[in-house]
């Protein structure tokens, strides 16, 4: 392997390097705001519980108010019977009131159980709102934890960035302009081994990059000048690996 792709491979090996610590330094950062959106997502069904359990309490309210007034009205239709002339009068408001009675019962059944139902409500609120003390504890380990991490990542991204351009300054431009135009597309790995299948003569040539088939040009190339040759499929830069000890 000549000088050229000799640069290219080291460019690639902190190309590669700088990738990893990007998507360590994107998840970290990444890490803060994951957790203030499950903060959020806990405080908003905090605030629904709570909302619908005052919504339940003031048709409990409601229930209430209504039936004072049916046990206003029953008792009202007591003195009624008490004053009542004729056995028919009498009967007639007997019913009305033991009719009464047992709508009041059916609406007291109903304010107890809408009571329970808000009880149970608020207690799961209550453990919602536990859950968003425990979240917010996290949030604050974790802002101190990745403030360390971030700046220990920034640290080692600015020293890999001085390299790489150290490295790429031995790259002649047309290499290196070949070499960033596929590096984003494959997170920092722009280059790809020929494999090489069959111990003799003719031998299948298959790019370590996509493991599509190569054509033997490419090979025979590599195996004499030092070039920049890319896969036809995948676009990587492609180079031999001299301890395969090919066959020619």
């Amino acid at each position: 392997m000549g000088k050229l792709l000799e640069g290219l491979l080291k460019l690639q090996s902190i190309e590669r390097d700088l990738a990893h610590v990007r998507r360590r330094l994107k998840a970290r950062q990444n890490a803060v705001s994951i957790q203030q959106k499950r903060i959020d997502q806990q405080q908003e069904n905090w605030e629904a519980l709570n909302a619908k359990a005052a919504a339940r309490r003031k048709d409990a309210d409601r229930i209430e108010l209504d039936l004072r007034g049916s046990e206003d009205h029953v008792a009202k239709l007591r003195t009624a019977l008490n004053t009542a002339r004729t056995n028919k009068e009498y009967a007639a408001i007997l019913t009305q009131i033991n009719t009464r009675k047992a709508d009041n019962a059916k609406l007291e059944d109903a304010a107890l159980r809408i009571i329970q139902e808000v009880d149970a409500i608020r207690a799961e609120a209550d453990k919602v709102h536990q859950q968003i003390d425990q979240e917010n504890r996290r949030l604050a380990e974790i802002e101190q934890t990745n403030a360390q991490e971030v700046a220990r990542l920034r640290a080692m991204m600015d020293d890999l960035t001085a390299r790489r351009a150290e490295a790429a300054a031995g790259v002649e431009p047309a290499a290196l302009a070949a070499f960033e135009r596929v590096a984003p597309r494959y997170d920092g790995e722009a280059m790809a081994v020929v494999e090489v299948h069959g111990k003799r003569p003719p031998h299948d040539y298959i790019c370590g990059g996509c493991y599509m088939s190569l054509n033997a040009e490419h090979a025979n190339a590599l195996k004499v000048r030092d070039e920049v040759r890319t896969c036809d499929n995948c676009g990587r830069i492609l180079y031999m690996d001299a301890a395969a000890g090919v066959q020619a």
